[in-house]
């Protein structure tokens, strides 16, 4: 059901892979608002993802665009705000990646050079789309910036390794740019940090299963989907949370503020 939250917007989603994606729910959800959006993703996961389907549904084009290259974010954020007839009012950051993870190095005996490129890609990333976005004025007055985030960056998950450095890295970008955003055109930054979510990126992290049912038995609501992850991201880029800057917001029925809970103690009492 759509409420035209966001009628007459224009928006950028980074990060759409194939249908498990946050990214993708997000983009459909905003287009049922009624906003207008243009898709971007690495050259190769164009090639590995599902993104043309996506974007005949959504009536978007796609704009490839290597978050690690300034030309390339350049031209994403030009062709954008001519495609989509403006400048932009909302951005939508799913990027994350790995390669110690993908390699299953343990965090112990990470490869730096891996590290450095993940860090590249999963957070620096982000300090590059918003200088980008900040030096061309690309995005609207009170627009907003959401990047997905884990409560790994504040709690230590070992299989996540070296992702929740990652992470921690990104929600501080968040602050810091989210400050100098907000002085500047009061564009308003925040990430969001989502329960385990079934994606092609989170299940690749080992024992994602049984984190996932833990999580699932820790909190009061239980795990929240992508589907409602991608419903909190339409209301953040909303008018209705115009005031809401430099936040990390806990999307997780209540995990994040949960000691333990009754199902996870009786799952753990020997009889």
């Amino acid at each position: 059901m759509s409420h035209n939250l966001l009628a007459g917007k224009r928006g950028i989603i980074f990060g759409a892979l194939n249908e498990s994606s946050i990214a993708w729910k997000v983009a459909q959800r905003a287009v049922q608002e009624g906003a207008k959006i243009t898709l971007t993703n690495a050259p190769i996961a164009l090639r590995m993802g599902e993104m043309n389907a996506l974007a005949e549904e959504c009536k978007a084009e796609i704009i490839p665009a290597d978050v690690t290259n300034m030309e390339d974010l350049a031209n994403l954020f030009t062709k954008s705000v001519e495609i989509l007839g403006g400048k932009i009012d909302f951005v939508l950051h799913s990027v994350g990646m790995s390669i110690n993870v993908r390699k299953g190095i343990h965090y112990t005996e990470a490869n730096h050079e891996f590290m450095h490129k993940g860090f590249d890609i999963s957070a620096m990333s982000l300090h590059r789309v918003l200088q980008t976005a900040y030096k061309q004025d690309a995005i609207n007055e009170w627009g907003s910036v959401v990047a997905l985030s884990y409560i790994a960056a504040q709690r230590v998950f070992p299989d996540y390794n070296d992702m929740g450095d990652a992470k921690a890295l990104l929600e501080s970008i968040t602050r810091s740019f989210g400050y100098h955003y907000g002085k500047h055109r009061h564009v308003r930054v925040n990430s969001i940090s989502q329960s385990p979510t079934y994606t092609t990126a989170g299940s690749g992290v080992k024992g994602f299963d049984g984190f996932y049912n833990y999580a699932d038995k820790m909190s009061p609501l239980g795990n929240a989907t992508a589907d409602q992850c991608a419903d909190y991201c339409i209301t953040m880029f909303s008018d209705f949370t115009k005031m809401v800057t430099m936040q990390n917001l806990f999307h997780d029925g209540g995990f994040s503020f949960t000691g333990v809970s009754p199902d996870v103690i009786e799952s753990l009492t020997t009889k």
